[in-house]
């Protein structure tokens, strides 16, 4: 072991770790992807110790200056990583200290690695954040084009996947875009709760040192510094939330996949994937696969395992910090990775969609989709809706005996139910009748659905 890679414990112990302890414990394998936020977080650490007099402003101007060298060297691929040091913090001080010599000891004073791991994670994770918030403005984008260009095609709504009533293409797709921005908004709050700066409260107790606590949430801009230390480096329920809102957002796209695949199938042939998002069988040249969607379908219970893996690694700790902490981030981090891959795969995917509207209308005609107009129909004549239940029940019976659906039935057919039914039926049996009947706010007659894209695109306009 060179001395730049001896342990900052060593003090303690007198024999070497354990090689099988050396690979079981480090963790720089995966939390050197915080590099750039552990530097971060440093120079602020820095700044603010020489702001306060603990250290002297050429010594601090030393620190900064190595720390922007090492970024340099790590982005350009010139840093070796030493497993010996375990994580990323320790490769990062070590480095420094060889460097510009003893004054890099200097920089760990007033905190430990409890409150800087906690730092460097919320830091990361509020960068991811955002950048997944805005690769999803892009999707819900994408979706709004969709729907406007849509907003008029007639499909047919579906419950228990058997029809019910005939909707608008634009409609359904709006629907999607409902779910993703509760999404947004569930980010936007997991935001608000992360961004509250650990940094200060040292090892669990705080640090005897005259740190500025508000000085270094600035810098690092978070809205204020943790008000427990105890609570501060011990609690990842930050990470938690995030991962819980990454699973409810896989879910909604896994519920995309699913009727992408099933819109997709020759039995439906309702949308054509490009080329770009399939792939082929290496035995059936015939077969184009909605992959993309698929694999989005799958990648969603990982992103929910990764939820139950931190739930289990955080139901039994006592405070403060406990080493089952290093286990948070391969899970973070690979849900963060997960989501946002889905995500960006999904808002170039939507644009290239192909709407066959003529299979749509085609099946909406199917299935008696306007059974409910013609029950609501009769209750406009008086008869209580239960009664009209019944008559359309054995309506539909008897058109589904004799071949043909609803609309097609003569008037005199349709009297022999009830003698209420008049000419006038004729316009609630019709598929465009029904959907433009439905003129309400979150209804989906056309002029509703436009309305609803507007205002929309007004709010993404307001993120």
């Amino acid at each position: 072991m060179t001395a730049k890679e001896e342990k900052p414990w060593k003090g303690r112990f007198t024999a070497a770790t354990d090689q099988l302890v050396e690979e079981y414990t480090e963790s720089v394998s995966f939390d050197q992807r915080l590099y750039e936020v552990d530097i971060q977080g440093s120079k602020a650490h820095a700044s603010m110790l020489a702001s306060v007099g603990v250290l002297t402003s050429s010594e601090s101007d030393a620190i900064l200056a190595g720390l922007d060298q090492i970024l340099e060297d790590i982005e350009k691929g010139d840093f070796s990583w030493s497993q010996t040091l375990e994580d990323v913090h320790m490769n990062i001080e070590a480095r420094l200290t060889e460097r510009i010599g003893d004054v890099g000891k200097k920089l760990h004073t007033g905190r430990s690695r409890n409150d800087q791991v906690a730092t460097d994670i919320r830091l990361y994770l509020r960068h991811g954040i955002d950048g997944l918030s805005k690769n999803m403005r892009t999707l819900i984008e994408s979706l709004l084009d969709l729907a406007e260009r849509e907003y008029d095609t007639i499909m047919p709504g579906f419950t228990h996947l058997q029809v019910a009533q005939p909707i608008t293409f634009g409609h359904h797709i709006m629907a999607w875009v409902e779910m993703l921005n509760r999404d947004l908004d569930r980010l936007s709050d997991c935001r608000k709760r992360m961004n509250i700066m650990p940094l200060g409260a040292a090892a669990l107790a705080g640090t005897t040192f005259p740190i500025d606590r508000d000085y270094t949430a600035e810098k690092l801009g978070f809205d204020a510094p943790s008000e427990n230390s105890l609570d501060a480096v011990s609690d990842r329920d930050f990470a938690m939330e995030f991962i819980s809102v990454a699973s409810i957002i896989m879910i909604h796209l896994s519920r995309m996949s699913e009727e992408l695949i099933i819109w997709s199938s020759a039995q439906f042939a309702f949308i054509d994937i490009s080329d770009a998002y399939c792939t082929g069988s290496s035995i059936m040249p015939q077969k184009k696969n909605p992959d993309v969607a698929e694999l989005t379908r799958g990648k969603s219970g990982r992103v929910i395992g990764n939820l139950m893996t931190l739930l289990m690694i955080m139901k039994g700790q006592p405070l403060a910090y406990n080493r089952d902490n290093q286990e948070d981030k391969e899970p973070l981090f690979d849900s963060l990775d997960t989501v946002t891959a889905a995500i960006r795969v999904f808002a170039g995917m939507v644009p290239q969609l192909a709407v066959r509207s003529d299979n749509m209308l085609k099946a909406a005609r199917q299935g008696f989709s306007t059974a409910t107009d013609l029950a609501d129909y009769l209750v406009r004549k008086d008869i209580p809706f239960r009664d009209a239940h019944e008559i359309v029940g054995k309506a539909v019976q008897a058109a589904e005996q004799a071949g043909h659906d609803l609309a097609d039935m003569s008037l005199d057919e349709l009297k022999s139910f009830s003698d209420q039914i008049e000419e006038d039926v004729f316009d609630v049996l019709t598929l465009e009748g029904s959907v433009s009947a439905r003129d309400h706010i979150g209804g989906t007659a056309p002029n509703q659905v436009l309305a609803a894209i507007n205002r929309m695109r007004e709010l993404m306009k307001n993120l």
